[in-house]
């Protein structure tokens, strides 16, 4: 077969062979395919699309272009994954939670994409974390914590290591095929029992509508389901941060508030729902709503902050990091208040402007050789519906130095915009799709 002949035929609206994209899969994990194929193909699907069978034939091609891994253990194998959102580390709290609950929690997990935050970058702003493992080091992970978060090895799915790095780079993330390929691909290939997807909808998710998201949460249901991983998916509300932090360590910052302090809020909320619908599809709780509250009560009672600890230590990182967090994690050496230029309601956050702003203070990669400066991002976020005074702070900028801070501040302000009337909530959880 050759890859200019796959190009060709995807660019054109033809539909590819199963085998052609099993045949592309193999190349991209082999390197017969280049950078400069592999990114023509990326936009070719981007721009025209693939069927639903050639959707779930790539996800498998590229799922069976490694090593598939399977558990003997006794106990469901549980996962969950976000499609990319702004101030979003559920994967944080849920794990250690679900894990405490009876759950083994194998994620294999990416990195920063587009204005979107990587859950790895996250976990390596904790000192000495490794997030890179052998098949053999993952299950020690596991065998020691009950969860783990790592990124793929190169045995697993390694056509979606390779994609994944260019579609960040060439302006080709945002395509329901690709996306549902590259998430699945992973997550079948790590041997669930069963999986929840937090498919994001509003200004900062890739998908900006909710018929863009009901698209995709039904794409990776079907698709999942299909492959024999029992899935449901959640569409969440992402026209505001999850969390008031964006950025690395200062989102590791908001989990360990939630784990150890006992924080509340959209975090806490959207985890427990995830969590709920796991336990249930696992028969570990009697129904979603015991779920629900077997997951807040690890999460009050310090069981979920134990277990986070473990894991921790397990990857490499501190001891004790759960009971000394705030003396491990970096910190950024400017910070600068973005105070409010009028009296007002907070009526629109453009949160995907949001996550750029991090991405050009270091949080994020604009190319993939780009290294990730974990302490910078933005905190104190406000809330949509909140009322703030003129001069009273709005967010604050954490930058490496003054210029860089300066630079964003002028994008900032105009990401958040003001009314004089508040505007009416919208629900955090907009749908679930079974």
């Amino acid at each position: 077969m050759d890859a200019r002949a796959i190009i060709a035929k995807v660019r054109q609206g033809d539909a590819p062979l199963q085998e052609e994209l099993v045949w592309f899969a193999r190349g991209l994990a082999d390197q017969s395919v280049s950078d400069a194929q592999a990114g023509a193909f990326a936009m070719a699907v981007c721009l025209n699309g693939l069927s639903d069978a050639g959707r779930a034939a790539l996800t498998l091609a590229m799922r069976d272009s490694g090593e598939c891994l399977h558990w003997n253990v006794d106990a469901p194998v549980l996962d969950k994954h976000s499609t990319g959102g702004v101030g979003d580390c559920v994967s944080l709290v849920l794990a250690p939670a679900l894990a405490v609950c009876g759950a083994v929690v194998p994620m294999i997990s990416g990195r920063g994409l587009g204005h979107t935050g990587g859950t790895l970058d996250k976990m390596e702003s904790i000192p000495g974390l490794r997030v890179d493992f052998s098949n053999a080091g993952f299950r020690r992970v596991l065998d020691a914590a009950g969860c783990a978060i790592v990124s793929a090895s190169a045995d697993v799915a390694p056509a979606d290591k390779r994609l994944y790095a260019i579609r960040d780079v060439t302006s080709t993330v945002q395509s329901l095929d690709l996306i549902t390929a590259s998430i699945l691909s992973k997550k079948l290939a790590a041997g669930l029992d069963g999986l929840v997807l937090d498919v994001k909808c509003g200004a900062g998710a890739f998908m900006k509508s909710p018929q863009d998201a009901q698209a995709l949460a039904r794409s990776l249901v079907d698709t999942a389901n299909h492959a024999g991983c029992i899935t449901t998916a959640v569409i969440s509300d992402m026209n505001q941060p999850l969390a008031s932090s964006l950025g690395n360590a200062l989102e590791v910052t908001e989990v360990m508030r939630v784990l150890c302090d006992g924080a509340t809020g959209p975090l806490v909320d959207l985890s427990v729902v995830l969590g709920g619908i796991l336990l249930a599809q696992a028969g570990l709780s009697d129904g979603t709503d015991t779920g629900e509250d077997m997951i807040r009560t690890t999460l009050a009672d310090g069981r979920a902050a134990e277990q986070f600890g473990k894991m921790i230590y397990a990857q490499g990182g501190p001891v004790q990091f759960a009971e000394n967090w705030r003396r491990f994690l970096p910190e950024a050496t400017v910070i600068r208040e973005i105070t409010a230029p009028v009296d007002g309601y907070i009526s629109a956050i453009d949160g995907e402007a949001l996550g750029l702003c991090v991405v050009a203070l270091g949080g994020g990669r604009q190319t993939e050789t780009d290294v990730v400066d974990p302490a910078v991002g933005l905190s104190d976020v406000v809330r949509l519906g909140q009322y703030v005074r003129k001069g009273e702070p709005m967010l604050r900028i954490h930058a490496s130095r003054e210029d860089k801070a300066r630079a964003i501040e002028a994008n900032v302000l105009s990401a958040i915009q003001l009314a004089d009337v508040p505007s009416s909530d919208a629900p955090l959880i907009l749908e679930r799709i079974t």
